[in-house]
């Protein structure tokens, strides 16, 4: 009896053994992959360029936008049909709009009386409504354009009126 108690403590100790040394195994490699978290070295997040912060003011984004671009970039946006600039982000542009009397030339909108007309009501409140009205759907025709990554002539946010100067000569005179 006395052998099979031996047997028993042997089968026990050699159990245990076997238990620690597995246990052991066991946590080695999960040790090394958190020694190996710890170590390395955290990615840091791309940061972006301050010209596409809009946290900072409008003179500093363009400053750092125009120091970035070749002297062809700058030539190429100082043409109605501004070039894109892929590798800044730039979408091509159109300057050309107008809003003499409304953004109908984008498509439909609100059409106003000529600039003659309304200059003849000398009502600043009214010429207030009006340019509201033109910017509010200038603002929504861009969106929309821009959405569909369309950007060509009539669908940019640069608009050429309405005039301010008022008419001095009656017969037109195109202010």
């Amino acid at each position: 009896m006395r052998r099979h108690g031996i047997l028993n403590k042997f089968n026990l100790l050699g159990a245990a053994a076997s238990v620690a040394l597995l246990a052991g195994c066991a946590t080695a490699p999960a040790e090394e992959a958190q020694a190996d978290l710890v170590e390395a070295p955290v990615e840091a997040t791309p940061q972006i360029p301050p010209y596409m912060d809009a946290s900072l003011s409008p003179e500093a984004r363009a400053k750092d936008l125009v120091s970035r671009m070749t002297l062809e970039e700058k030539a190429s946006q100082m043409y109605d049909k501004a070039a894109a600039i892929p590798r800044l982000g730039i979408h091509e542009y159109n300057w050309w709009n107008e809003a003499l009397h409304g953004v109908a030339r984008a498509g439909h909108a609100t059409v106003f009386p000529q600039a003659i007309g309304m200059a003849a009501t000398w009502d600043e409140d009214l010429m207030l409504d009006v340019a509201t009205v033109i910017s509010d759907e200038g603002r929504a025709k861009h969106h929309y354009y821009a959405s569909e990554d369309v950007y060509a002539m009539y669908g940019g946010l640069t608009f050429w009126s309405p005039n301010i100067n008022i008419f001095r000569d009656p017969r037109w005179g195109r202010g």
